[in-house]
C-alpha cells in the first residue's frame, strides 16, 4: 500500500509539472474540395502594446461583408477581434498564385500602412483554431539546424534608407494529417511566408488572371503617403502530409522559446528557495527550542521570575491594531485572490485553460474572483471580529468594494485611452456594465453571504488576556524598524518568483505562449510556504525586541515582494521592451499596477496567525 500511495503521488507531480492540455474542440475533418474558413485576428506589436483591428488598414474585404465571430467574454478584455476573411481555401486543393484583390489607397491610408508597418505590427491568422505561425530557421556554430515558430507574421519591411513596404503576399503551407479511419484531412499545422512584391498589369475581368510579377517578383511594394497607388494583394496555398497528430500539433507553438533555459532557470530558482526555506526553518526550531529550554530552567528556579524576550509582550500581543478595518479588508481580499488563483491554476493544469480555447484564461480569472467573494467576505468577517470590531455592515461593504474598485477604476482609465486610440483592446460600454452587473449582482451579495457566516461564527478565544494599559515599547535596532524589516522580509517570497515572473511578462507584452502552469503551481506553493516562513521568522524577532505591533508588519512583510515585483516590472520595461510611446508607457504601467495589486494582497493574507500567536 505504502508503494502504490508513492507511485500514485509521483504520477501526480509528474502530471503537474508537465501540465498537459485538452485541445478544447472536437477535431474536425476536411473532405477533400471543402472550403476551410480563414479569419483575422487583431494586429499586435510589441512597440506600442495597443493591439488594432485587422481591418483598420485598407485591406481587402469580404464579400459578404465583415462579420465578428462568437467571442467569450476573456477574448473581448484581451482585444480579440476575429473576424471573417476574403480568402478561400478548399482542402487539397493548391493555389500557384491567386488575387484576392486591388485596394485602393489615399494618402490617409497609406500613412497608417506606413506608421503600422515602422511600428513591427504583426498580423494573425486564425485556421482551424490554428495560429498562423511564421517559421525561422536557427543556425547554431556548429552549422545544425533547427526551427522555431513565431505566432503571425509580420505586415511590411523597412529598408535601411526608412522606406517602408507591404507584405502584399503570402505563401501558406497548411499542413494535415490523416488515416485510414478518417474520411478526410485533419489540419495540424499553419505557416505563413510573407513576401512584398509590387505587381505588374493584369486582367481584373478574367478571375482566373496571373501578374507575372508573382512568379518572377522583381520589386518590392512602397508605401508612400506622397505618393499613394493601389495595392494588389495575392496568395497561394500549399498542402503537405504531416506525421504530426491532432492531439499534438499545439507542440510546435508552445515550444517556440528555449524551453531548456526555461526548465533550467525553474529548478535553479526552486533548489534556492527551497535551500533558503529549510535554512529559515531550522534557525526557527533551534532558536525556539534554545528559548524554551532557557524558559524552563527559569522556571524551576525561585529566584528567577522575571520574564524576557517574547513572553515580556504576552499581554499585549493581541492588543486590536490601528486601522483594524482595513487590515481585516485586507485579509480578506487577500484570501479572495488566492482562491481564484488556487482554482485557476488547477484548471490550467488539468488543460482546461490551455491557448487552444482563446480567452479561456481570462474568462476564468474573471469569473472566479467574483465568485470567490464568499471567502472574501467570511474572511474579512472573522478578522474584523477577533479585532472586536463591530460595525460589520461598514466593513462587508469595503470589502466587497476596495479591490474590485481600484481595480475596475484603473481598467476604466486606460479603456478610456485605448478607446481613444481606437485600439481593439478597447472594451465597450455594453461589455462594462455586464462586468459592473455582475460586480454588484454576483459578487458583492456573496461577499455579504460569508460575511454573515464569519460574524456568526464565533471569534477565536486568544490564549492570554491583553493588558489594559500598553505596554511602552523601547527604543528598536535600526534593522528592525518597520520600514527596514518589511522591506528585508519582502526579498524572500520575491526571489521565489522573479524568474517565472520573466516568462509571465514575456507572454502578456511579447505575445507568446504561456504554458508551463505545471511549474506555475509548484512555484506558487513554494511562493506561499516562503512567505508563511519568513512572517513567522520577522515576527518572532519583532516579538523578541518587545515590539507587540505585529499585525501590520505581519501583512506588509510578505506583502512587500509586490513592490520587489514592480520594480523588476520597471527593469523589464527599460531593458527588454522598445517602447517609445508614452500612450503604451501608460498602458504598460497600468496593467503592471493592476498585477500588483493582486500580488500585494495574495501574498499579504499569507500569513500564519495561529502559528505567531502561539508564540
Amino acid at each position: 500500500m505504502r508503494a502504490s500511495g508513492r507511485l500514485v503521488l509521483v504520477l501526480a507531480l509528474a502530471l503537474a509539472a508537465q501540465a498537459f492540455y485538452l485541445p478544447g474542440v472536437a477535431p474536425k475533418e476536411y473532405a477533400d474540395g471543402e472550403e476551410v474558413p480563414l479569419k483575422v485576428n487583431k494586429m499586435v506589436s510589441s512597440k506600442t502594446q495597443l493591439p488594432y483591428p485587422y481591418y483598420s488598414l485598407a485591406f481587402c474585404q469580404p464579400p459578404g461583408g465583415v462579420t465578428d465571430m462568437a467571442e467569450n467574454l476573456g477574448e473581448l478584455i484581451m482585444g480579440d477581434r476575429i473576424e471573417n476573411s476574403p480568402y478561400l481555401l478548399e482542402s487539397n486543393v493548391p493555389i500557384g498564385c491567386k488575387v484576392l484583390c486591388t485596394a485602393e489607397q489615399d494618402e490617409k491610408t497609406t500613412t497608417l500602412f506606413q506608421k503600422r508597418i515602422k511600428q513591427d505590427y504583426r498580423i494573425n491568422w486564425i485556421l482551424d483554431n490554428l495560429p498562423a505561425a511564421t517559421k525561422k530557421t536557427l543556425v547554431d556554430m556548429s552549422g545544425a539546424k533547427s526551427y522555431i515558430y513565431e505566432t503571425g507574421f509580420l505586415l511590411g519591411i523597412v529598408d535601411e534608407h526608412g522606406k517602408a513596404y507591404v507584405n502584399n503576399h503570402v505563401n501558406m503551407k497548411v499542413l494535415y494529417h490523416t488515416a485510414q479511419d478518417f474520411y478526410g484531412r485533419r489540419i495540424v499545422g499553419f505557416e505563413v511566408e510573407p513576401q512584398s512584391i509590387r505587381h505588374g498589369p493584369f486582367d481584373a475581368s478574367n478571375p482566373t488572371a496571373v501578374p507575372e510579377t508573382c512568379l518572377r517578383p522583381v520589386q518590392w511594394q512602397e508605401v508612400d503617403p506622397e505618393a499613394p497607388e493601389p495595392i494588389t494583394f495575392t496568395y497561394s496555398v500549399e498542402w503537405e502530409y504531416d506525421p504530426v497528430k491532432w492531439s499534438s500539433r499545439w507542440d510546435v507553438y508552445l515550444m517556440m522559446n528555449d524551453s531548456q533555459i526555461h526548465w533550467f532557470s525553474i529548478i535553479n530558482s526552486l533548489m534556492i528557495v527551497l535551500f533558503l526555506t529549510g535554512m529559515v526553518a531550522m534557525i526557527m526550531m533551534r532558536t525556539l527550542h534554545a528559548d524554551f529550554r532557557r524558559y524552563r530552567e527559569m522556571e524551576t528556579q525561585e529566584e528567577a521570575q522575571e520574564e524576557t524576550g517574547w513572553k515580556l509582550v504576552h499581554g499585549d500581543v493581541f492588543r486590536p491594531p490601528a486601522l483594524r478595518m482595513l487590515l481585516a479588508v485586507l485579509v480578506g481580499s487577500g484570501v479572495q485572490v488566492a482562491a481564484m488563483t488556487v482554482i485557476t491554476l488547477v484548471f490550467a493544469v488539468l488543460g482546461l485553460l490551455s491557448p487552444a480555447n482563446r480567452g479561456a484564461l481570462m474568462t476564468a480569472v474573471v469569473v472566479l474572483f467574483l465568485l470567490m467573494g464568499l471567502f472574501a467576505g467570511y474572511f474579512s468577517a472573522r478578522t474584523y471580529k477577533m479585532f472586536k470590531g463591530t460595525d460589520w455592515k461598514k466593513n462587508t461593504l469595503a470589502t466587497a468594494t476596495a479591490l474590485p474598485g481600484l481595480i475596475f477604476a484603473v481598467f476604466f482609465f486606460l479603456n478610456v485611452i485605448l478607446g481613444l486610440e481606437k485600439s481593439s483592446g478597447y472594451v465597450h460600454f455594453p461589455i462594462l456594465l455586464g462586468l459592473i452587473a455582475m460586480w454588484f449582482g454576483v459578487s458583492t451579495p456573496l461577499t455579504f453571504f460569508g460575511s454573515y457566516l464569519g460574524f456568526k461564527k464565533p471569534p477565536p478565544e486568544n490564549p492570554v488576556r491583553t493588558n489594559q494599559i500598553p505596554r511602552q515599547i523601547p527604543e528598536q535596532v535600526w534593522y528592525m524598524r518597520p520600514a527596514v524589516s518589511v522591506l528585508m522580509g519582502g526579498i524572500l517570497p520575491f526571489g521565489a518568483v522573479f524568474i517565472e515572473l520573466f516568462f509571465i511578462l514575456s507572454s502578456i507584452w511579447q505575445h507568446q505562449f504561456y504554458y508551463m502552469f505545471g511549474f506555475l503551481f509548484i512555484v506558487f506553493v513554494i511562493l506561499a510556504i516562503t512567505c508563511a516562513e519568513i512572517t513567522i521568522v520577522m515576527c518572532y524577532f519583532q516579538l523578541c525586541s518587545e515590539d507587540y505591533h505585529w499585525w501590520w508588519r505581519s501583512f506588509l512583510t510578505s506583502g512587500a515582494s509586490a513592490l520587489y515585483m514592480f520594480l523588476y516590472a520597471v527593469f523589464y520595461f527599460f531593458s527588454k521592451l522598445d517602447i517609445t510611446s508614452f500612450i503604451s508607457a501608460v498602458v504598460y504601467f497600468g496593467y503592471t499596477l493592476i498585477m500588483t495589486m493582486f500580488f500585494f494582497v495574495l501574498t499579504g493574507a499569507i500569513r500564519s496567525e495561529e502559528h505567531t500567536s502561539e508564540l
